[in-house]
């Protein structure tokens, strides 16, 4: 407390300063985040005590925008989870984001009776049209920002999937495609990479789509994970020269449907038997060897499996410790279900770019968990090898 007493004496002497405001705010919240993590380990730094739970475990920077300027925090690490301080407030961005939203749809009068009601039970009757938009292009800047923000390192790993939402266009209901990118980097981190919103899946689309992530400076991938989604294994190959591995779980959907409801089970059991095998190569087999088996039986499930084989299959070339998350879209799911929940409030988009800021806020917010998170997606390790950058030896020195 005396080394606190000391610090805030020495801000008080600077009152005159330009960043005096800034470093007081710095000042409150590294007390905080002492605070809150001193609760979160049961004990102090360097404090021998029987009720500690947890220990620090270094710091991690991230730059705090507030009216007063942006204060550069150092967040506590700890030994073991993770921490967030609780007032940087994780979620308020995505709040604003639906709140405006729902906003503009009512203002234009192009909401929903269930919008209505909701802006009516938070009391948001009596917005103006200048408000609405200038919170929209507050959000929107910061959406942007960080939607264009240049791709730095190599990203062995891409997962892509698109959803579908409601949106008004010309006095018509009309379904839009948000496509989202997903990767993880040589370091091991994962990341949201980008989103877009586009009319159909066409080759085209899912060009210009990865062309746009290559300008950002994505580079170095591998293997690309999605569902079989109209021209995108074509753009994969000509835009980032990777392998598609054809999302698992949707194949398994495809196929099931040509056994009868009674059989399912069988053949879910049958085909699984080539994912439980230690390499690519005795998974080829032990495919083949299953759809040998059904040709006579279920001719159309063979026939999907003859075609299917080497894009479902291509994860078992990537090392085993990685193939629990490279077979399928699932790693994303939890985010494409948050997505669901909060556009399902909205129901039907006022326009396009509705949906680019709430879906973008989303991504952003998730994005800064998981740079806060303590563990890696994937061990440094494992990931090492598939990095394009050559390893640099150093000389040794002549003593």
């Amino acid at each position: 407390m005396t080394d606190d007493n000391s610090a805030l004496r020495a801000l008080l002497e600077k009152g005159s300063d330009a960043g005096f405001l800034r470093e007081m705010i710095g000042f409150a919240a590294e007390r905080l985040m002492a605070l809150e993590t001193e609760s979160l380990c049961g004990a102090a730094p360097g404090e021998r005590n029987e009720s500690r739970t947890n220990q620090r475990n270094g710091y991690r920077e991230r730059d705090w925008h507030t009216r007063a300027g942006t204060v550069e925090l150092r967040i506590p690490k700890l030994r073991h989870g993770s921490y967030f301080p609780g007032f940087l407030e994780p979620r308020r961005m995505a709040e604003k984001a639906l709140t405006a939203v729902i906003q503009e749809a009512y203002i234009h009068g192009v909401s929903t009776r269930s919008v209505d009601d909701l802006v009516k039970a938070m009391g948001m009757e009596g917005i103006s049209k200048s408000q609405v938009s200038r919170l929209c292009a507050e959000i929107d800047e910061r959406v942007n920002a960080f939607l264009t923000r240049p791709i730095e390192g190599n990203w062995p790993y891409l997962w892509l999937d698109a959803t579908y939402m409601k949106v008004r266009r010309d006095h018509h209901i009309v379904s839009v495609a948000v496509i989202i990118a997903v990767g993880v980097n040589t370091d091991g981190r994962r990341e949201v990479l980008g989103m877009t919103v586009g009319h159909s899946e066409a080759e085209p689309f899912w060009v210009e789509f990865l062309r746009s992530l290559a300008r950002r400076g994505l580079r170095g991938a591998k293997l690309v994970i999605s569902d079989a989604h109209e021209g995108l294994k074509a753009a994969i190959t000509k835009v980032l020269s990777a392998t598609w591995q054809r999302c698992r779980v949707h194949f398994m959907r495809n196929a099931l449907a040509h056994a009868g409801k009674t059989q399912r089970r069988i053949v879910s059991a049958w085909i699984g038997t080539a994912f439980a095998q230690h390499d690519a190569a005795a998974a080829s087999k032990q495919w083949r060897d299953v759809a040998d088996q059904a040709r006579q039986r279920v001719p159309k499930l063979a026939a999907l499996m003859d075609e299917a084989e080497t894009d479902v299959l291509a994860y078992m070339k990537f090392p085993a410790q990685h193939r629990a998350k490279l077979h399928s879209t699932n790693p994303i799911e939890p985010l494409n279900g948050e997505i669901k929940r909060r556009s399902d409030v909205v129901g039907i988009f006022p326009n396009e770019a509705a949906v680019t800021r709430l879906i973008g806020a989303i991504l952003l917010e998730q994005n800064d968990e998981w740079s806060v998170q303590r563990s890696r997606y994937m061990t440094l390790e494992t990931i090492a090898t598939l990095s394009d950058d050559q390893a640099v030896s150093l000389p040794s020195l002549v003593v």
